[in-house]
């Protein structure tokens, strides 16, 4: 089994009794004790606590909302409209997410990243209240401590990134004051996200290749403190942790591109994947949608999935932006091999199109019983990428700035970016190549809305599936789902959508 920590999900039914909750359930029962106030008291218990919090990203990922929400509203990839997975690229969603539910893809919604967010938070809460009194090995509790300080940092940067301001949970919901939280401004979301991050690294987690599959090293604390403060605009606390990542020697970029995202290499791209969403196998086990999104359709036994459904594809026109010599090309695909043998050619891609251009970075021709391939979270050569933007916004293209993203075009196989940019091309330059590395793995968007350029690119990434995209200035964040307005009182909706 590739981690002890999947093997875990499987009890999460007995943790989650009396842990998780959501905030739409706040309304008939807001805390139960009975059972929190006997768990926690051994090592055992502190372990299955900390599952509990891991199991938010099944929620996460597994839909796979982190990625389809922002990949589906930016402009590298889109749906196919079905079942209504189409609101997001057409800017319809409105706050009661109606046409999500009714269709059944709450999953795959922004309500989704909201609701295992925050039972992700509540269970981290518990953790951080309970294990300090666990009878347990020091070394381990202080680990699983850290690791709850981190993971309660990252889905608090799921929440701002995607809504703005939003509540801060730092106590679990214990009584109904506790329960009921008003939003907090996003900067000091931005502290609370720091000072998590700060208790994580003090925490003592293990550095790679020590840690365990799917659990957080040291090094992932820093890379998603670089994140961060990169989307908070702190350059200088964003290249700081980005150069704490890139000097600790721990991970380097995988020589072949391709092979970052190669289920038989998996193991070896741990380097370069500093932390990603593990799956398994294994039935129930955990996996996530996209090989069968990604996937053409009927491809059964081919070189995509023993099943796919051809439901998420890319543009024709950020195909065509790419060198054709840049070896992340081979990650799209404008033909496929059929059952039979033969070569589909892209005009028979995809009956909605003849622009189809399939996505390959989560093919698995091999799995029966769910995938097998990982989706990165946070990997190297974004770590580059953030430290060449943040030493270019504080002093312009320098020597360092173009050494860091040269480090990425060159394993793409591309020559050395031109010198002589201005700061501001140079800064255009490392978001291009953002686009490039990162594209389908749930990143551009956020690109795009911290930078504020969505108005202007997102009308321009149309084809004949969506020749007009009509995004506002409202879309730079989600409504938050019209359901926790009604169950806090505290809460308010965003007033861009009220």
């Amino acid at each position: 089994m590739k981690s002890r920590l999947k093997s875990l999900y499987k009890i999460l039914p007995l943790v989650m009794l009396g842990i998780g909750m959501t905030a739409c359930e706040l309304d008939e029962t807001v805390y139960s004790s009975i059972f929190t106030d006997n768990f926690y008291k051994t090592g055992s218990d502190a372990e299955k606590g900390l599952i509990a919090v891991y199991d938010a990203m099944r929620g996460l990922y597994g839909g796979p909302a982190a990625v389809m929400v922002p990949d589906y509203s930016a402009d590298q990839v889109y749906p196919r409209a079905v079942v209504g997975r189409n609101t997001l690229t057409l800017f319809t969603v409105e706050p009661t997410y109606t046409t999500q539910r009714s269709a059944g893809r709450t999953n795959e919604s922004p309500q989704q990243i909201w609701a295992s967010s925050y039972a992700g938070i509540e269970n981290a809460n518990w953790i951080i209240l309970k294990v300090p009194d666990a009878t347990m090995d020091e070394t381990r509790k202080k680990q699983i401590i850290g690791e709850a300080y981190y993971l309660r940092a990252f889905y608090h940067w799921m929440l701002t990134k995607n809504f703005g301001d939003v509540p801060i949970k730092t106590e679990p919901s214990t009584s109904e004051e506790k329960a009921y939280v008003g939003k907090s401004p996003k900067v000091d979301v931005y502290k609370q996200i720091y000072s998590d991050l700060d208790q994580a690294l003090a925490a003592g987690l293990l550095s790679y290749p020590a840690v365990e599959k799917g659990r957080p090293s040291k090094e992932a604390v820093n890379a998603l403190y670089a994140k961060a403060a990169l989307y908070n605009e702190d350059w200088a606390k964003a290249l700081e942790k980005a150069e704490a990542v890139i000097n600790s020697g721990k991970y380097q970029l995988m020589t072949n591109v391709l092979d970052v995202f190669d289920y038989q290499t998996e193991d070896a791209a741990r380097k370069e994947n500093i932390w990603a969403f593990e799956v398994d196998p294994i039935s129930p086990g955990t996996g996530h949608q996209l090989v069968g999104l990604t996937g053409p359709s009927g491809s059964a036994g081919v070189e995509y999935a023993r099943t796919s459904y051809g439901s998420m594809f890319a543009y024709q026109d950020f195909y065509n932006s790419f060198d054709p010599t840049d070896k992340r090309l081979q990650l799209l695909a404008t033909s496929y091999v059929n059952k039979a043998g033969k070569i589909v050619p892209q005009k028979d891609i995809t009956p909605i199109t003849t622009e189809g251009v399939l996505i390959r970075k989560y093919r698995d021709p091999v799995s029966t019983t769910g995938t097998i391939v990982n989706i990165p979270i946070l990997r190297l050569a974004d770590i580059y990428l953030i430290a060449a933007e943040a030493e270019a916004r504080m002093n312009g293209g320098t020597a360092k700035a173009y050494g860091y993203i040269n480090a990425v075009r060159s394993r793409a196989g591309l020559p050395n970016l031109a010198t002589g940019l201005s700061k501001d091309s140079f800064i255009d330059a490392v978001l291009q190549e953002r686009s490039w590395e990162l594209f389908a793995e749930g990143d551009r968007w956020y690109d795009l809305t911290r930078t504020d350029r969505f108005l202007t690119v997102i009308p321009k990434a149309t084809n004949s599936v969506y020749p007009s995209r009509p995004v506002q200035a409202k879309n730079k964040y989600f409504p938050i789902p019209q359901d926790e307005v009604n169950a806090n009182p505290e809460l308010e909706q965003n007033p861009d959508w009220q």
